[in-house]
């Protein structure tokens, strides 16, 4: 039994065949990771840096975040520039770790219905060293976690559709309510987690 459900919303900006966001999330007994890489800019070259950024993470996905952000930054060197979130759970610890460099948001929801926005670090990972934060908070049954590239607004995340415990019906409610004809690309991965 998976202790988080995923749905995901993905689409190109406007007049685009490729969208500029990867995404990658896996579960096994241990914890669970999601990550959103959002390419400067968008198109193929965007695809192309953001998808170097999700092997790296599909290949690294039990290093700690830090590990994850400096190998990121390694391969990226001469190439477009990527910001990225990433969001790691850990059931044995009962924590859960988030960082973000550049404009991938994450909105926490615990059960009072309570959201919680995190403020990502500035800048973006081009194959320089930049100095980051991980946030680092206690894990709470039946918690929501909403992890957004920069095509998501404000306005959206302030409807009341988001506090529904369904993933499938945030992301469809998402999809329906927002404009189709989107102004940048856009990825908007609904997660919730339920203790054993």
């Amino acid at each position: 039994m998976k202790r988080v459900q995923v749905s995901v919303f993905q689409r190109a900006k406007k007049g685009n065949y490729y969208c500029g966001d990867s995404y990658f999330y896996k579960e096994t007994d241990k914890e669970f990771i999601c990550a959103v890489a959002d390419g400067l800019g968008s198109g193929e070259f965007a695809k192309e840096s953001s998808q170097i950024v999700i092997n790296i993470i599909q290949d690294n996905a039990h290093t700690s975040i830090e590990g994850i952000i400096k190998k990121c930054n390694e391969q990226l060197y001469g190439k477009r520039g990527v910001v990225v979130g990433i969001l790691k759970l850990d059931f044995t610890t009962g924590m859960y770790s988030f960082s973000s460099i550049g404009n991938i948001g994450i909105l926490t929801i615990v059960k009072n219905q309570k959201k919680k926005r995190n403020i990502p670090n500035a800048g973006y990972l081009a194959g320089y060293h930049r100095p980051f934060k991980i946030i680092q908070e206690k894990l709470e049954s039946n918690m929501m976690f909403i992890m957004f590239s920069d095509g998501v607004s404000d306005r959206d995340l302030s409807e009341k559709y988001f506090l529904n415990e369904d993933v499938k019906a945030i992301t469809q409610t998402f999809e329906y309510v927002s404009e189709s004809n989107r102004q940048d690309d856009t990825t908007l991965i609904a997660m919730h987690y339920k203790k054993d």
